[in-house]
Parts: C-alpha cells; structure tokens; sequence
C-alpha cells in the first residue's frame, strides 16, 4: 500500500474511475498531456487517451456547458476548473441547468458530472486565484459540496463523488495538496457523503472546522491537550448537505464548539452552523458559539494572505475565551 498526498489520492481516484468506468471522462484546461496545473491528472492522457482526457480551450463557460450536456446523455464528466476564481463563470451553467436537470425534467435527466477545482490561498498565488467560495454553491439547490482534507479522503469521497447521479462540486483544499502523506488502498472503495469525519475525540470543547484549516485546527487541539484541556475535532467534509446530526452529537458532550473556516465571516458556513445550533442544540450549551474566520475583504495578496487566514493562535484564543463561561 502506497504512502501517497492529497493530490495523489485525486489522481488515484480519477485513474481508479476511468478504469472502472468508461463512462467516465476527464476534460479542462492542461488536464491532458500537461497533467494540470498541480499534477491531478498527471498519468491519465497516455493511460486512456485524448478521448477520455480532453484538453480544453481557456473557455470555462464551455467546460461547464460541455459537461452538463455530456452529463445529460450518459456521461460521467469530471470537468476542472484551474483556480477556483475561474468556477465563477461556470455558475450559470451549474445554476441554471446542472443543479435542476433533475427537477427539471421531473426525473426523466440527471447531471452526473463533477466540477473539481483548487481552492483556499496559502500558496502565493496572484489575486483571483485563493478564494474558498463553498457557501457559493452551497446555497445553490440540487448541487453537493464537498471539500477533502486528507490523501484517504480525497480518494474515498471522489469516487463516491463521481459515482453519484446528481451534480458534485469537488473543491480541493490546494495548501495541503501535499502537506501530509497516508497509506491508501487503491481498492475502488469510496467513503460516505454527507457526513462529518470526527478526527479525534474529546469532553471539553469540539471544534469544527473542513478543508486546509484542518491542519491548524490540529495543531491548536494539539495545543489546548497541553493544556490539559480535551478537545473533540470534526471535518465537515461535505459542506452541502450538511451533518449537523454529528456537531450536535459533540455539542451535547462537550457544551462548547468553536468553529473555524478559511472564507470570509459574513454569510459563511461557520454561520450556517452557529445558526442549526443555536436552533436545535441551544440547551447543551454551556458558552456562545465562537467563529474564527477569514476577514470581510478580497482574499489580499501572497504578503497578507497568512495575515488573513485563521491561524493556530487565534482558534487557541477563541477556544480559551468560550471555555472561560462558566
């Protein structure tokens, strides 16, 4: 069993779809003999081909429309978006006709496709290129969200992602493309959607958190143990739908959740679930729920973007200041 990145558990992914599936294709801009920008589908044009793995012309729109009619007749696409900035223009395709094919057409269609994408900054990247817009598309009706946050993960829940019969946005937390490695089977083997991973376990406190923030929301659990203190982590994993069955399960055991999220503050997911727990957990809770986000601005450039993105110290002291209500 291989010890592979997060970026490899995709490819693996992909590799293991393809192979299982010739319905299945991969298309984008670079995806094909040059592997993508950050090597997803590195491998894939000389195993299956430049009909399954199609180079694209800088045209996003056409990538999102190409897909929904591939999805439509049969198809199994699995479109990429370089950067997320460039999924913007690909929102009226996935609006307008990817998230209601199946309404639409009162079940005679689905859309099968998935649109994969690099998100979240930390890697220097120019303006455009590090926004984490999954409340974006989680707000849209009929699309599934889903962000990985380790090499297993990226595996199980793309394939699970491809394999589904609606329209999956795959967003892929760049920062930690390579940050950790793991041993993953190439088994076929998908894992759950639309469930929360817990990490590890704890009494006193749960953080919350999806994504690359995962890796700091580690690093202040790790922290806060020291500390003598018991934390519970959760990976939200998949944003839309969202299991909030598993946060309040921790919430009922630890009466203190902090949660913690790359985007922007106003109208994030972080919201969303401070929201569902004041509604339906609000008497297990011994503090207010705390929010530790990124700011209300453009994502800034690669001199400001650690300035911009929770860091450890901020989840320690918002964990410090909910644990101080008695």
């Amino acid at each position: 069993m291989a010890a592979i990145t997060l970026i490899e558990g995709v490819t693996m992914a992909l590799a293991r779809a393809m192979q299982d599936d010739p319905a299945v294709v991969v298309l984008g801009e670079d995806v094909g003999v040059n592997g993508g920008v950050f090597r997803a589908t590195a491998g894939l044009h000389e195993r299956f081909g430049d009909e399954r793995v199609i180079d694209t012309p800088l045209a996003e729109v056409m990538i999102a429309g190409m897909s929904v009619g591939m999805a439509a007749h049969g198809m199994k696409p699995v479109a990429e978006a370089q950067f997320c900035g460039f999924s913007i223009p690909m929102l009226d395709h996935i609006f307008c006709h990817a998230s209601r094919m199946r309404n639409r057409t009162r079940g005679r269609l689905s859309c099968p496709m998935v649109l994969r994408f690099p998100s979240g900054g930390g890697i220097h990247a120019p303006e455009l290129h590090s926004e984490s817009p999954e409340t974006l598309f989680g707000h849209i009706p009929g699309l599934r969200v889903v962000i990985p946050s380790s090499p297993s993960r990226a595996y199980g829940l793309l394939l699970a992602a491809i394999r589904d019969p609606d329209p999956v946005i795959f967003m892929e937390p760049k920062r930690i493309y390579r940050w950790q490695k793991e041993e993953v089977a190439d088994d076929g083997e998908e894992l759950p959607l639309d469930v929360c991973y817990t990490l590890r376990d704890g009494s006193d406190l749960t953080l919350v958190t999806w994504g690359a923030m995962v890796k700091e929301t580690l690093a202040a659990a790790d922290q806060l143990e020291g500390e003598g203190i018991s934390v519970e982590v959760i990976d939200v994993a998949t944003v839309k739908p969202l299991d909030m069955d598993t946060i309040v399960e921790s919430v009922e055991r630890t009466g203190r959740c902090v949660i913690v999220q790359e985007a922007p503050r106003h109208c994030g997911l972080a919201a969303e679930i401070a929201a569902s727990l004041a509604d339906i957990g609000i008497w297990n809770l011994h503090a207010p729920v705390k929010r530790v986000c990124g700011y209300d601005v453009v994502m800034p450039l690669y001199r400001n973007e650690m300035k911009y993105m929770p860091s450890v110290k901020r989840i320690v002291d918002a964990a410090q200041q909910v644990l101080e209500v008695s």
